[in-house]
């Protein structure tokens, strides 16, 4: 740009940087690890600190998240959860032979039985719903106010007592003017 088209442009708006074109970095495929790959066993015991042996399958997949890092799938024998694997993170550090067991749970798989999505009351109410609900309530507000304005059918005041003297025990006797019971 120059100056004379730095100068005509407004006060407020600056003069645009060049725009590089945007770079996204590769990502390089993470190595497969032998051993955490192979080591089946650290794997379905890291899932047997949380499950019964009973309910791991015999379904077995791995996949590999990252160099040193794999991750052990088993099948989910419990009712209620097919489709549902247990699962093992193994790893291991840099030249050494140790595999640990990171993380262990359960997963949804693919054909997996999941809760539907929440939705809100209001939007999952259909219109007839709301407006149902809408005069139950009108009505009960209603009736409400007429208790209110009606008072008591017999003429006397609604606690039971009259011209302000408390009521007598159940045994007959009256009560003191400090109004404990003798």
């Amino acid at each position: 740009m120059t100056e004379e088209t730095v100068q005509d442009a407004p006060a407020d708006e600056a003069p645009a940087a060049p725009q590089s074109p945007a770079r996204t970095p590769r990502r390089r495929a993470p190595k497969q690890d032998a051993l955490l790959v192979a080591d089946v066993a650290t794997a379905r015991a890291g899932v047997e600190q949380i499950a019964d042996p009973a309910q791991i399958g015999p379904g077995h997949r791995v996949t590999v998240e990252g160099d040193r890092l794999a991750v052990h799938l088993f099948e989910c024998t419990l009712p209620g959860y097919r489709g549902w694997n247990w699962f093992a993170s193994l790893a291991r550090a840099p030249r050494s032979k140790a595999v640990t067991v990171c993380e262990v749970g359960l997963l949804p798989g693919e054909d997996a039985l999941l809760a539907p999505e929440w939705v809100p009351w209001s939007e999952r109410v259909s219109p007839e719903e709301k407006a149902q609900e809408e005069q139950e309530r009108a009505e009960e507000d209603a009736a409400a106010a007429a208790e209110d304005t009606a008072g008591p059918s017999s003429g006397e005041p609604a606690s039971g007592t009259q011209h302000g003297t408390p009521p007598a025990a159940e045994d007959g006797t009256a009560p003191s003017p400090g109004g404990e019971r003798s």
